[in-house]
């Protein structure tokens, strides 16, 4: 009996002592961080132009924004590929039952709705107003808008999950050698990436970003984040363009 329980004892313990393994080159990691820093320069351009602007031209924007945010998959993708990965590795996660796929919907609602009181508190207390200002200025007007806008937002859900949890917080977990790391550094970059809403919005967003990276690795997958991502941001646009303003 002892050389059968053996090997069922180290088969346990594998996942909790295997270290964390990176995804792509340093190099790679590096223009990606570069290209996220100038991306997110030109966004703080956009967003104030918008918001001064009298008609602004909100498809143009949309559809530049999910444009290279997929470029931005596929550069992961290309990056990630020579170490044997794909991007079903970076998601992480599988539904071959119905019953997980609704346990997720599950965990993805109760998530949602306990970040939207953590976030509500965070920014009462440090007094943060430029993320609903930003969001104005963003949101959808009419019909062609709204459709584009749920488009953005489904776009963002899987791109921005991929990019800042998938791909980057498992990159600095490896280099740190510690997951809680790579949560807070990947969850820093996405509240900087958002800088274009204020200092204090970008505190908030950090906050947003953390949540979605404990999520992550509590459930060894994107999905759940994905899916809050995608319809947080499609419900808020949506939202501001029927809802009177105060």
């Amino acid at each position: 009996m002892g050389d059968f329980a053996s090997p069922t004892i180290r088969t346990t313990q594998e996942p909790a002592t295997k270290p964390a393994e990176a995804v792509a080159s340093p190099l790679h990691t590096i223009i990606l961080l570069l290209v996220l820093f100038g991306v997110s320069l030109l966004g703080y351009r956009s967003v104030h132009e918008m918001r001064t602007a009298q008609n602004a031209n909100h498809l143009f924007f949309y559809s530049i924004t999910m444009a290279w945010e997929w470029i931005v998959v596929a550069y992961i993708y290309w990056g990630v590929h020579p170490r044997g990965k794909s991007l079903r590795d970076i998601v992480r996660g599988n539904w071959s039952r119905t019953s997980e796929f609704f346990i997720d919907i599950a965990i993805s609602f109760g998530f949602w709705i306990a970040a939207l009181v953590v976030l509500t508190v965070v920014a009462r207390a440090i007094h943060a107003t430029g993320t609903r200002e930003a969001a104005l200025a963003l949101a959808p007007h009419g019909l062609g808008e709204s459709i584009l806008w749920v488009a953005l937002s489904v776009t963002a859900g899987f791109c921005e999950e991929t990019i800042f949890r998938g791909y980057l917080q498992r990159q600095f977990a490896a280099w740190t050698r510690s997951a809680a790391a790579g949560v807070v550094l990947s969850a820093a970059l996405f509240g900087a990436g958002h800088i274009y809403q204020g200092v204090r919005a970008t505190v908030v967003i950090g906050v947003y970003g953390l949540m979605f990276g404990i999520l992550a690795e509590a459930r060894r997958s994107l999905r759940p984040g994905i899916m809050v991502h995608a319809w947080h941001d499609a419900i808020t646009g949506l939202l501001l363009r029927f809802l009177p303003n105060p």
